[in-house]
C-alpha cells in the first residue's frame, strides 16, 4: 500500500516568520498562524512550522552540525529567485557545492535551502 504526502512538520525559533518566508517562496498560501505554530499549504501538502524552545539550526556547512532537513526549488532563473529570496530575508553562503548546478540559500532562520534550475 502507498501513501500520500499531506503534510509535513518542521522544527523552528519562529513559527510565523517561517511560514510568511515560505509562503512567499512557494507562491502557497498562510493557513494557519499563531506564534507557536503556523502552516502554509497549496491546497494538496501543508507545511507546518512548530516552535521548539531553543531551537538552533544546522550550522552550514559544518559536516559536524546535524542538518535536520532542506528544500530542493526548482526555480526557472537561479540567479533571479536567489536575489528574490535573499531580499525576502534569506542569505547566501560563501559556500557553494553545486557549482553551476544549484544553489544554496540559508532561511531566515539559517536552514539551507537549494535552487536547481527547472527542467
Amino acid at each position: 500500500m502507498t501513501a500520500d504526502l499531506i503534510m509535513f512538520n518542521l522544527d523552528c525559533r519562529d513559527p510565523q516568520a517561517q511560514a510568511a518566508f515560505y509562503a512567499r517562496v512557494l507562491g502557497w498560501a498562510v493557513s494557519h498562524s499563531e506564534p507557536a505554530y503556523s502552516m502554509i499549504g497549496n491546497g494538496s501538502v501543508s507545511v507546518g512550522f512548530g516552535q521548539v524552545e531553543g531551537y538552533v539550526p544546522a550550522a552550514w556547512p559544518d559536516a559536524s552540525s546535524s542538518k535536520r532537513y532542506h528544500f530542493d526549488l526548482s526555480v526557472p532563473d537561479v540567479a533571479a529567485a536567489a536575489d528574490e529570496y535573499v531580499a525576502l530575508g534569506a542569505s547566501r553562503p560563501e559556500f557553494q557545492p553545486g557549482g553551476d548546478r544549484w544553489t544554496v540559500l540559508l532561511d531566515p532562520e539559517g536552514q539551507p535551502f537549494c535552487l536547481c534550475p527547472a527542467g
